[in-house]
């Protein structure tokens, strides 16, 4: 078991939440985690809004003030003028995300301690960059708390998921309409009972961070500086997490695809036929070519330029297994992402993954756009499944870059978190 202060721990917190008889409907105060959000739909968040919190999670300069200290400033003006409101008591939060009848994730918001990510409690699939530390770290330090959350799965079915799946029985203490027509759903648990039986289980377990990698850094980083100034411990031991047990409702993960601007489809093509079987599809629309990918065998790609689609299948095995990296485990290269970067864009196309060559994309039709636009080729990819994910994980290793999208996202604004409020969890 690992040590007390490295183990999983999720702790109540006095969230901060929107007061619906100011701002009226919640759904026009939420917004997407801040790393999704453009230029456009920051606008449009704005405008849907004046109390949005993308004002805070995506601050702009307020005269003098540099962004994040306009942002702590916009912070407290919303507390004092009654626009958030502090829960009385510290709670653990169930936040469901609800699509009619289906319920796409439910999980339980609190302060997760801030342990080592070689700790074995807590376990990265991805590595993160600089720029997004430092501007998270940034914000944070100027509010003095996590406006929204990291995502973490575990495989749980134990006591914790039991009292969720309690509390929802009741009527919610939130509830919020997004445009997407999803419905977040929020209840409280604060029964000293419950939450030492959810502390007892989670003691036990592990959980993997789905989204919010740069966030959870940035957590440690804001730790470390404080402890640093001779304050000791307090509530920046902590962060503010979504804790999912992906047993019960696994969030769905997406593949990020790729464009190579540079390289005509038919050069693809051709660099392929070296390796790989090639078969033209009759489909012209991404979606039906996506189906046909979907049920080919392990490391088969779809490739087109925006107008074509082939099929790359069966490659060349004993070349594929003389291209695996020394420094990477097994169970990374059994990843058709790893397969994606490192045989068929490296070694076939003479592409580095991760370069200005190479722009990487979620949605489909942009993809598609992107190529034709460009005169080059997209390089579409299967979703990782989830087991696969965590073998990487629980090998030591992180995914290659840009492979994984899990959604669907906590909208952010449900429940915040301050350390000045979260100050009578210190202990």
């Amino acid at each position: 078991m690992a040590a007390p202060d490295h183990r999983l721990e999720l702790r109540p917190f006095r969230g901060i939440r929107y007061n619906p008889a100011v701002v009226g409907e919640l759904g026009r105060v939420l917004a997407p985690p801040y790393d999704v959000i453009d230029d456009r739909q920051r606008d449009e968040l704005e405008r849907a809004h004046l109390h949005n919190v993308v004002r805070l999670i995506l601050p702009v300069a307020d005269g003098a003030a540099d962004p994040y200290v306009a942002a702590a400033r916009l912070f407290e003006s919303w507390l004092n003028d009654g626009v958030l409101l502090i829960d009385d008591e510290p709670a653990l939060y169930v936040y469901q995300q609800r699509l009619g009848e289906t319920v796409l994730q439910r999980g339980l918001l609190g302060a997760v301690r801030i342990v080592p990510l070689d700790a074995g409690a807590i376990l990265p699939h991805e590595r993160v960059r600089p720029g997004p530390v430092a501007d998270r770290l940034a914000l944070m330090r100027a509010m003095r708390g996590n406006p929204e959350p990291v995502l973490l799965l575990y495989d749980g079915g134990g006591p914790a998921t039991a009292a969720m799946a309690e509390a929802v029985g009741e009527p919610p203490t939130l509830t919020a309409h997004t445009p997407d027509g999803v419905v977040h759903e929020v209840w409280t648990i604060r029964d000293a009972d419950s939450l030492a039986a959810i502390d007892a289980d989670l003691a036990t377990r592990r959980a993997l961070i789905a989204d919010g990698h740069h966030r959870y850094t940035t957590y440690g980083y804001l730790r470390d500086e404080i402890r640093g100034a001779g304050i000791g411990e307090g509530p920046w031991d902590f962060g503010l997490a979504l804790l999912v047990d992906d047993s019960v409702a696994a969030p769905r993960v997406d593949a990020i695809h790729r464009v190579i601007p540079a390289l005509p489809f038919d050069e693809a093509l051709s660099r392929a036929a070296k390796a790989f079987s090639v078969e033209f599809l009759p489909h012209t629309e991404v979606s039906r070519a996506l189906e046909v990918l979907a049920s080919a065998p392990a490391h088969s790609f779809l490739v087109s330029d925006g107008e074509r689609f082939a099929l790359l299948t069966d490659p060349d095995a004993d070349d594929v297994a003389s291209a695996r990296p020394d420094d990477h485990t097994e169970a990374w290269w059994r990843l058709d992402a790893s397969i994606a970067a490192v045989y068929l864009m490296d070694r076939l196309w003479s592409v580095t993954d991760g370069t200005d060559d190479v722009v990487a994309e979620h949605d489909p039709v942009t993809v598609l756009r992107s190529a034709r636009q460009s005169g080059g080729t997209a390089l579409f990819l299967k979703p990782a499944p989830l087991g696969d994910i965590w073998a990487v994980a629980e090998s030591g290793d992180v995914m290659p870059r840009k492979s994984t999208l899990f959604l669907p996202k906590p909208r952010s604004g449900v429940v915040m978190r301050s350390f000045a409020a979260d100050s009578s969890t210190r202990t």
